[in-house]
């Protein structure tokens, strides 16, 4: 991708409710209970109306929109894409720290 590199500084300690995650990455409720049931992100809290979401959810959901949008894949291909990017960032990561 030709993009230009963005990055966000996410508060781990920033929670949001299942209504403000919504807003913030503007979609739905059902969309947001599909993530979290393909195990994309993981609330706390017992139901939705309780689900509490950090803001590294926040930036994985953003992530899952943006796969879906410039690649059209399903949510389990999101998942994994998702997952494989992070790890190349870890390795990334490790490797100029030398390790």
């Amino acid at each position: 991708m030709d993009d230009p590199i963005s990055a966000m500084l996410l508060d781990e300690t920033v929670q949001f409710s299942l209504d403000e995650l919504c807003a913030a990455c503007s979609v739905s409720e059902d969309f947001v209970v599909e993530i979290v049931a393909e195990g994309i992100v993981e609330p706390t809290g017992a139901e939705p109306k309780q689900w509490r979401f950090s803001g590294v959810a926040l930036s994985r959901v953003q992530r899952v929109i943006r796969l879906q949008q410039e690649f059209d894949v399903n949510l389990p291909g999101a998942a994994l894409a998702l997952e494989l990017l992070e790890e190349v960032e870890r390795l990334r990561r490790a490797h100029r720290s030398g390790r």
